[in-house]
């Protein structure tokens, strides 16, 4: 092998430690962020927002579409690791796949677009396309995993949601006025936070790569 390649080897080498190194340091962020939840008043107490897809999207703005799922697969992982489940991995998977359906789209086009416009019209779009991801499998898997792993009737989680909002009477309005308004509201809020320091904190993690 020649010094160049040999070189060329090394530097590249070097560089996917420090990528792999930084999605570590930002999936680490986002489990911090997990422990801080808002609650909703349109919502059971059992649907509150964090923060921690912030870190996940600046990754994926900055490294790409599949660091960035890489990013929440480590978030998911270690918060596993820490708080453990109820639900033998289900929610965990789930939660997953609501997450990389906000944060990958929104890099797969600003990757193509890397502009200000991108960004917007991105996150626009994985948050469209989180809110139909996350309905499905809320009204599909997680609710009735949790009221299976909680020893509960349906009827009582859908209970619960009717408590603080009137307009939800059975699974189909639950997903429409608790769970649709939740993920438009975090992909929006998470979007404007991205959008006012990703200009700012993306030379940092570019320049340490």
């Amino acid at each position: 092998m020649s010094t160049d390649a040999m070189t060329s080897a090394k530097t590249k080498s070097r560089m996917n430690v420090r990528q792999m190194a930084q999605m570590g340091m930002l999936a680490a962020i986002s489990v911090v962020l997990m422990l801080f939840d808002i609650p909703l008043p349109f919502a059971p107490a059992f649907y509150e927002i964090d923060f921690s897809e912030v870190p996940v999207m600046v990754g994926c703005f900055t490294m790409g579409p599949l660091a960035g799922a890489v990013i929440e697969f480590l978030k998911i992982l270690l918060n596993f690791a820490i708080n453990g489940t109820d639900t033998a991995g289900v929610g965990e998977l789930s939660n997953f796949l609501i997450g990389c359906s906000l944060v990958v789209p929104a890099a797969i086009i600003y990757k193509k677009k890397r502009t200000r416009a991108g960004a917007v019209l991105g996150m626009v779009t994985g948050t469209a396309f989180m809110t139909v991801v996350g309905c499905f499998l809320n009204a599909f898997v997680l609710l009735p995993t949790y009221a299976k792993a909680f020893g509960m009737p349906m009827d009582a989680l859908i209970g619960m949601g009717a408590a603080v909002n009137g307009c939800i009477t059975n699974l189909t309005t639950f997903a429409i006025f608790a769970v649709a308004p939740f993920n438009l509201l975090k992909g929006f809020l998470v979007s404007v936070i991205v959008l006012l320091i990703y200009k700012k904190i993306s030379p940092i993690l570019k320049n340490c790569m």
